[in-house]
C-alpha cells in the first residue's frame, strides 16, 4: 500500500517463440516481477501455461515470478507449482470453498513451501471475503478485467475496490501489497488505482506491445509515482 510502484509485465502478451529474449528485455527495462498467467480452460475460457514452463522460467531469470493461478482446482494443483519455487503464488477466491477451510489451507500451503501468498478477486467478487484472511496475505490481486484474455478494457470502479482493501488492511494492522491486473498502461486507470493504494501493476500488451518496452515500463512507473504523490 503506497510502496514504490512495481511493474509486473504479463508474459501472456510476450512472444512465446522468443520468451527468453523478451524476459531479458523487461529485466533490463526495470520490471519488478514477471507475471505468469496460468489458465486451465475451465476456470477461465482460455488455456495457457503449465508447470514445466514455470520451472523453465525460474531457471532463466532472477526476477521474482508472480504466478497467477486461474484454475478451478487450486488445492490439487498447488503442490505442482510450488515445486517450481515461485516467489508469489496467487489463487482465486472464487475457486476456494470458504466453508471447507480452503482459504486457510491454500495460504498455509503456499507459505509452507516458502512462497508468498496472494488471493485474487474477480471484478464482481466482494472484498469482504478477505476479511478473515487479510492478516495472512502477502498480496491481494484485484482484477480490473474478467480473467481469460489479454488486451481487455479496464473496468471502472476497480480503484474503489483497491481503496476498500487498503481500509481493511489498515484496520487489521497489516500492509500486504495490492496488485491490479487488466487494462493498465501509462494511462488514467493506472493513475486511479495508484492513487487508491495499488503497489503492483500488471501490464501485458501495454509493455510487450510497445516498440520500446523499457520506455513503456518507465512511463507506467512515472504515472503511478505521480498519482501516489
Amino acid at each position: 500500500m503506497f510502496t514504490s510502484p512495481k511493474i509486473a509485465p504479463s508474459i501472456l502478451s510476450a512472444d512465446f517463440m522468443n520468451m527468453e529474449r523478451d524476459i531479458r528485455v523487461i529485466e533490463q527495462g526495470g520490471a519488478s516481477f514477471v507475471h505468469v498467467d496460468v489458465m486451465d480452460g475451465h476456470f477461465v475460457p482460455n488455456l495457457t501455461l503449465g508447470v514445466p514452463f514455470v520451472k523453465q522460467l525460474k531457471r532463466i531469470t532472477d526476477l521474482p515470478l508472480d504466478v497467477h493461478l486461474m484454475i478451478s482446482n487450486p488445492l490439487y494443483q498447488l503442490p505442482w507449482f510450488l515445486e517450481c519455487k515461485p516467489d508469489i503464488v496467487t489463487v482465486h477466491a472464487e475457486a476456494l470453498d470458504e466453508s471447507a477451510g480452503e482459504f486457510d489451507r491454500a495460504i498455509d500451503m503456499i507459505h509452507e513451501a516458502g512462497s508468498k501468498a496472494c488471493i485474487a478477486l474477480k471484478p464482481d467478487m466482494d472484498v469482504d471475503v478477505l476479511k478473515p484472511y487479510i492478516g495472512k496475505l502477502d498480496m491481494v490481486l484485484a482484477m480490473s478485467v474478467y480473467p481469460g484474455f489479454s488486451g481487455q478494457k479496464y473496468i471502472e470502479g476497480t480503484e474503489d475496490k483497491v481503496a476498500r482493501v487498503v481500509e481493511m488492511a489498515r484496520a487489521a494492522g497489516v500492509s500486504p501489497l495490492i496488485e491490479v491486473d487488466g487494462g493498465l498502461g501509462a494511462n488514467d486507470p493506472t493513475r486511479a488505482v495508484a492513487a487508491s493504494g495499488c503497489d503492483v501493476f500488471v501490464a501485458g500488451s501495454a509493455v510487450f506491445g510497445a516498440e520500446d518496452r523499457a520506455a513503456a515500463i518507465a512511463a507506467m512507473t512515472k504515472v503511478a509515482q505521480e498519482a501516489q504523490a
